[in-house]
């Protein structure tokens, strides 16, 4: 046996070892839709199980996004602090401009020094009412907003093609060493058998 028969022995193997990896990693997302084979419906393993997926990651998207969690990061005092400028900026715009637009005469009472005596007041009854009022919004959000309900309902909503792409992109690194890694198997199964072969009379 010449040297390039074993040669192509080994590249053999090694695109066997590719092949059965590539149709492999194929029958993950293909075919879409259920078909019948020899009396046995076959459809790829993402695409039967979107549902299961889909409810996996609802109820995971709960454990790691709690609303405990995001109720703290709103009515956290740092959130208040971030939009005082802002808040006191409107105060500002109200009782300087707004209000003495709509009652001319009050202006006339009403001095600089009143103006930011009431907006320190309203700033003080802010940092009060701020926790309050933001935890009785996120009671009400939690009762109106069910996450695990609305990832599972996106995720489900989601066509095959787009499932297939979403998982192709976060897995397609390990999927091409999987490849190359089958190719390599083959071609060690390959030598493996060109030795047997040698050592064989």
């Amino acid at each position: 046996m010449h040297w390039y028969n074993y040669l192509i022995t080994i590249l053999l193997s090694g695109f066997i070892g590719y092949g059965i990896i590539w149709f492999a990693i194929k029958l993950l997302f293909h075919p879409r839709e259920a078909v019948n084979i020899f009396g046995y419906k076959y459809q790829g393993i993402f695409p039967k199980n979107k549902i299961k997926i889909a409810e996996m990651l609802g109820h995971l998207s709960t454990e790691l996004l709690p609303f405990a969690d995001i109720e703290q990061r709103i009515t956290s005092a740092d959130n208040l602090e971030k939009l005082k400028p802002e808040i006191e900026r409107h105060i500002d715009t109200f009782l300087n401009k707004k209000l003495r637009d709509v009652f001319p005469i009050l202006s006339k009472f009403i001095g600089e020094r009143t103006t930011n005596q009431l907006k320190e007041a309203y700033m003080n009854e802010l940092e009060t009412m701020f926790p309050a009022l933001m935890n009785q919004y996120m009671q009400q959000l939690k009762n109106d907003i069910d996450l695990e309900k609305i990832v599972v309902e996106k995720v489900t909503g989601f066509s095959s093609e787009k499932l297939e792409g979403i998982l192709k992109k976060i897995t397609k690194k390990e999927f091409q060493f999987l490849k190359v890694a089958g190719a390599v198997f083959g071609c060690l199964i390959g030598i493996i058998q060109v030795v047997f072969n040698i050592l064989t009379p």
